[in-house]
């Protein structure tokens, strides 16, 4: 089938989800959860067909994590679904009412955006994950995935379709491209009539393509260049603690810090103990000169270093002398994502949220909980840079327009 006849049927579908009643959406997403979970075998044997593949490639340690599926993770999946059914289906609720002076009754109701597509790479969560965040908001989903991932997608995809005939649900609620060649993705990019919104999620290449390439919106979501800043009155250990499981917990993911920002007064007395801890993490150190002082084993950083997101056991560290220095570093190579600071100051916590330009910004946290499932949204569709529409992790309100419903008792214009 082309891609052209997939986006019909896409398009065809979409008023009939749109219509499904909250029980039903309910009902067929728990029976998704259900199937995978029972079907876990058959998705791992596919999942390891992808990372032989990857292997084989060279593909980086920090990919080949987000690719990895097992029955934990498969039940994680499961789960985000189920929290999914847990959640107010926002389609339908009214979210202002007034009344005109010449007796017009106005409501602003939200509804589905129609059809959603997303265009991702090695991450086979983001099939089950989208797909329950589309359907509870009452949209039919595209999804593209890359070709390191397609085995797992296809097999996920295969459990959901069946779920969903089982059930006497339409079964074009979600739909696979297995065509992973650039050409397709371009030609995606550009299915104006078809699909309402574009979402890429990878690589900083992959969403800039999107960007550039698109004749349809998109919600732009973003690569994790995520600082850390370690105020002059931190507590070291709780600095320690926050930087090492930022960087360290899961190094493929965008909301692992990549960077480390320590005000100088703090330095002599935190540098050589969270150097030790991060080198027996096996985490690689590019730091400037005061920094590299106090931290050995450490490398020369240059301006590729603080601005790269490594996604890797690689982090770079900047001394400064204020928290304003701190704010302005971050504000020119950070990447919009998640920024934290570490301070006992009050004050300076105020400024550090009040100058820092991202989509979520921390105060003694670690910048891992920028997640749709960490904010109690089941799951994300994933994590918006940008500031229109949508910002941050993106869950079932960031996958609904809205329209305004007039009544009349037969008011006409003069």
């Amino acid at each position: 089938m082309t891609l052209l006849e997939l986006a019909t049927k896409a398009r065809d579908v979409k008023y009939t989800v749109a219509a499904l009643s909250t029980e039903d959406k309910n009902s067929a997403i728990m029976a998704v959860a259900d199937a995978l979970e029972a079907s876990a075998s058959d998705i791992i044997s596919a999942n390891a067909i992808d990372m032989k593949n990857g292997e084989t490639k060279g593909l980086s340690q920090g990919l080949l994590d987000r690719l990895k599926l097992d029955e934990s993770r498969i039940k994680g999946i499961a789960d985000g679904l189920r929290e999914i059914v847990k959640l107010d289906d926002p389609i339908g609720q009214i979210t202002e009412e007034f009344e005109r002076p010449n007796g017009l009754k106005i409501k602003k109701r939200l509804v589905p955006i129609g059809v959603v597509g997303v265009i991702y790479e090695a991450r086979p969560n983001v099939t089950a994950d989208v797909f329950g965040l589309c359907f509870k908001t009452g949209n039919a989903v595209i999804l593209k995935g890359g070709s390191d991932a397609l085995e797992s997608n296809k097999a996920i995809v295969k459990v959901i379709k069946s779920a969903l005939e089982k059930g006497g649900y339409p079964v074009d609620a979600i739909t696979l491209i297995d065509d992973t060649s650039r050409e397709t993705a371009k030609e995606m990019m550009r299915l104006n009539g078809y699909i309402d919104v574009l979402i890429p999620r990878g690589s900083a290449g992959l969403i800039k393509s999107v960007v550039e390439n698109a004749s349809i919106p998109v919600i732009e979501t973003g690569s994790g260049n995520c600082h850390i800043y370690v105020d002059h009155d931190a507590d070291i250990d709780m600095a320690i603690d926050i930087i090492v499981n930022a960087k360290t917990q899961r190094i493929g993911v965008c909301n692992s810090a990549e960077s480390l920002v320590v005000h100088e007064d703090i330095a002599a007395s935190l540098l050589p103990k969270l150097n030790k801890a991060l080198r027996e993490k096996g985490v690689q150190i590019f730091a400037d000169a005061k920094a590299k002082a106090l931290m050995e084993g450490s490398e020369d950083a240059t301006e590729e270093d603080f601005a790269k997101e490594y996604l890797d056991y690689i982090i770079s560290v900047k001394t400064v002398s204020s928290v304003e220095e701190a704010i302005e570093h971050i504000n020119k190579y950070n990447t919009g994502h998640s920024e934290a600071i570490v301070t006992n100051d009050e004050k300076n916590a105020e400024k550090f949220l009040d100058g820092i330009d991202a989509a979520c910004v921390y105060v003694n946290a670690s910048t891992r909980f920028t997640d749709g499932f960490e904010f109690g949204f089941g799951a994300e569709i994933g994590i918006s840079t940008q500031k229109l529409h949508a910002r941050g992790p993106m869950g079932l309100l960031a996958l609904t327009s809205y329209k305004y419903t007039i009544f009349g008792n037969g008011q006409i214009r003069k």
